[in-house]
């Protein structure tokens, strides 16, 4: 017979071991809210018991539900899969809950930090999900035509990759005469003659796959040109090598558009909302953190905050790129 600990501990374990980030988890839960007595029933039949436990359809249910793009037909294998894997879950639990690893007092201090981060996203989530409405359709067609690269004038780029080794002063030799060839071939044809080293991996991906902050200046780039940027001990070189258009048509993109601008209204309502529940709250530092430096409690409200959206940030140059930002986006390049 179980106490009310472990029961919780389990609860919270079958929630934490799904392997799935909290803000899942929290949009999961209050995608769930509303339902009536009837459907939570349903929800909640036994599709497995493992030594007199029971794992159920709402558990398969909402890992399932976080299946992205999962074609109908594959919903009850992939059903069957989760179960089994549910299964082991529950197995390890059982194992754990028998030696009592959930009064471990370190145990319990991370179910609980579990508890407080599910039910704060949880209120946020929630109230931004109230708040915040369907984009309007003259919201889509203003981010439609504001971002043509994206959509009405996309293209599918090849693109190629080159890591040039060389001093300050080869570099400084070997760039205009890149800069003025028209083609890969001749490109290449160029650093074969320099003699200097380099590297070079290929990579064809649509507009929307590149670092959104500089779709813009490779939109602008016809094919064989490149952006180039300096680097310690070289030169790196992402060069169009090809192209094609392939735009996407209004009724096309509303889909992607829509869920785009609702995240992002949502992101920032969630911003400004944690903002004034700090205005109104009575905050006491106490102890080492009495005094705090000036602006801390911005500081930590930054940190909580996403990283600016795509929309928001602005294009390179087309004669150069930010590195860390291309670095991240063409990983697949290396």
């Amino acid at each position: 017979m179980h106490t009310n600990q472990p029961t919780f501990a389990r609860h919270r374990a079958l929630q934490r071991a799904a392997l799935v980030p909290i803000v899942v988890a929290t949009a999961l839960l209050v995608a769930g809210c509303g339902k009536d007595g009837k459907e939570g029933a349903k929800a909640t039949q036994s599709a497995a018991r493992i030594n007199g436990e029971e794992v159920t359809v709402h558990q398969i249910n909402m890992v399932l539900e976080r299946q992205q793009g999962l074609k109908p037909e594959q919903a009850e294998p992939a059903s069957r899969q989760i179960l089994e894997s549910l299964i082991d879950q529950e197995l390890a639990l059982q194992k754990a809950t028998e030696l009592k690893m959930d009064r471990d007092p370190q145990i319990i201090q991370m179910l609980d930090a579990t508890r407080r981060n599910l039910l704060a996203r949880a209120y946020l989530e929630k109230t931004a999900a109230a708040t915040v409405g369907t984009p309007s359709a003259e919201d889509v067609k203003k981010y439609f035509d504001e971002h043509p690269a994206l959509f009405a004038q996309r293209r599918i780029y090849m693109l190629q990759d080159f890591t040039i080794q060389g001093d300050t002063e080869q570099i400084k030799d070997i760039t205009p005469k890149l800069q003025v060839t028209d083609s890969s071939q001749a490109f290449v044809e160029v650093l074969k003659n320099s003699g200097l080293k380099f590297a070079v991996n290929q990579v064809t991906q649509p507009a929307e796959a590149l670092p959104l902050n500089l779709v813009d200046s490779f939109a602008k780039l016809v094919d064989g040109k490149g952006m180039y940027q300096g680097m310690n001990g070289g030169l790196k070189v992402v060069l169009v090598a090809a192209s094609k258009p392939q735009p996407i048509s209004l009724d096309q993109a509303k889909p992607m558009i829509e869920r785009f601008l609702t995240e992002q209204r949502k992101q920032e309502f969630i911003q400004k909302e944690t903002k004034n529940l700090r205005a109104t709250a009575k905050i006491e530092y106490l102890g080492k953190f009495a005094e705090k430096p000036a602006g801390a409690a911005s500081g930590a409200a930054a940190a909580s905050a996403p990283a600016p959206t795509a929309a928001a940030s602005t294009a390179s140059s087309a004669g150069g790129m930010d590195a860390a930002a291309l670095n991240k986006g063409l990983s697949g390049l290396k």
